[in-house]
């Protein structure tokens, strides 16, 4: 995985290799499939990159179809579904030995103003106020996260560094994290967007467990993406922190259910992102 900005960055440049085709290359990593976000991000900016510059992605909605191969490049298939005036549509197929991994539908939209009201931004310490994920820990913890998630900067709410807290009354579970990139990005809309995408995939899953005392890496347990939605709501930077603040309000038949608002330290709800997963459970 990325272990820095740079090579975070160095995912998103897509080799174009034919009219509304593109390939992606893979990062150095130990984990035995392509990270989620990776394929999220780089799927968007295969899409980005067939609109006009006069539209920005306000939605996207995926399915991941089969675990990536870390080995090689992953094909995206850009296709066409609106060119209109006000709105664009691109589907993204993912392919790896010939075979679909993953869909993406985005949807574009040319920015209008319109009616405006957003939840408010729940009371929470600030990021200064909270340690980074991995302190303190063993050295191999340390030394696994810098290989693979350096790139990022993650700090849970202090009642979140287990995984999440139970909400009674109001929600199975809660999970809050501040995140960022590890340094500045590029002022683009696209390397912003792709920044973020990549990720909103980290968090989600593990708070679908919270109510159950599980982790991703508890014995038996067998976790997977197997969707994934996000609405862009406002514009706003991946290199300055945001609130990740999810709720997990469901978990049924081996799946579970994360939502999740995105808020700017400035407290504007600029993002929403919601995914369902395998959780099971083997004996």
């Amino acid at each position: 995985m990325p272990s820095s900005v740079v090579e975070l960055l160095d995912l998103f440049d897509l080799e174009a290799i034919e009219d509304n085709l593109f390939r992606g290359r893979q990062p150095h990593t130990l984990m035995q499939r392509v990270f989620g976000g990776q394929v999220l991000a780089q799927a968007l900016v295969a899409a980005i990159r067939t609109v006009p510059d006069r539209f920005s992605c306000h939605s996207l909605h995926s399915y991941f179809l089969r675990p990536g191969d870390t080995a090689v490049p992953i094909v995206y298939d850009v296709e066409s579904l609106r060119e209109g005036r006000s709105f664009a549509t691109r589907r993204v197929v993912a392919r790896q030995h010939g075979r679909a991994i993953f869909f993406v539908t985005a949807n574009f939209q040319v920015p209008e103003e319109g009616l405006e009201h957003q939840d408010p931004m729940p009371d929470v310490p600030s990021p200064e106020d909270c340690r980074p994920a991995v302190e303190p820990a063993s050295d191999s913890v340390q030394e696994e996260w810098q290989r693979e998630w350096s790139a990022l900067d993650v700090r849970p709410v202090a009642d979140s560094r287990e995984g999440g807290r139970l909400d009674p009354g109001v929600h199975p579970a809660r999970s809050q994290w501040w995140i960022r990139a590890s340094g500045q990005l590029p002022d683009d809309p696209v390397s912003q967007l792709a920044a973020f995408t990549y990720a909103s995939d980290m968090t989600l899953l593990p708070a679908t467990l919270v109510p159950h005392g599980l982790y991703i890496q508890s014995p038996g347990m067998q976790a997977a993406s197997l969707d994934h939605a996000i609405w862009f709501h406002r514009p706003f930077r991946a290199d300055e922190w945001w609130l990740y603040d999810q709720v997990s309000p469901s978990a049924s038949g081996g799946r579970g259910l994360a939502l999740a608002r995105v808020f700017s330290q400035s407290g504007q709800l600029v993002a929403s992102v919601a995914q369902e997963g395998l959780v099971r459970v083997r004996s």
